[in-house]
């Protein structure tokens, strides 16, 4: 990883107080605070519906806000279950927030779908970040089934596969952004 830190915006795709997702972003946002500096938002249900209508020049503020940090951040990482073999509606809500822009186009990305089993989840967000034009590779998506067993109480991981994944994952992320 470089010398500088990266600045990462982090997104929970769960509403769900003390979720593994969000668990999982603050962990790595301590285990590598050294290589980035990483603001997570978990204000994902605060986001309104999305609606055409409302996606002009005066969007709401909060949507306003979530856009104008994408945008700012040198990369994202996304975090989410999956609810009934899907993406949570708050999470597809909060993409479909900047399908009318071009926040994600070429924004090195990395996504994690952390649930019991996820996989249905993890194509169909691979799919819409792909669609949004996410800077992507294989090294920077990561399928972790039995996510709440793979971390402790402490609030680490309790699964050294793991751990090694995510470290994987972000070397992987930091390297798109260096070679963007």
């Amino acid at each position: 990883m470089a010398n500088r830190k990266k600045k990462i915006f982090a997104i929970s795709g769960s509403t769900r107080t003390n979720s593994s997702n969000e668990a999982i972003l603050k962990l790595i946002a301590t285990l590598y605070s050294e290589a980035m500096e990483v603001c997570i938002f978990n204000e994902i249900d605060g986001l309104p519906h999305y609606n055409p209508d409302l996606d002009t020049e005066e969007v709401p503020t909060n949507v306003k806000n979530f856009r104008k940090q994408i945008e700012a951040a040198e990369g994202v990482i996304i975090c989410t279950p999956e609810y009934v073999f899907s993406l949570p509606g708050s999470l597809k809500n909060a993409i479909e927030w900047t399908v009318s822009t071009t926040i994600f186009l070429d924004k090195p990305t990395a996504l994690i779908v952390a649930s019991s089993m996820g996989e249905k989840a993890f194509e169909s967000l691979t799919l819409i970040m792909k669609t949004v034009g996410a800077k992507m590779t294989e090294s920077t998506r990561l399928l972790i089934k039995g996510a709440r067993s793979k971390l402790n109480e402490k609030g680490g991981f309790s699964d050294e596969q793991t751990a090694k994944e995510i470290e994987r994952l972000v070397i992987s992320l930091t390297e798109v952004i260096d070679n963007r």
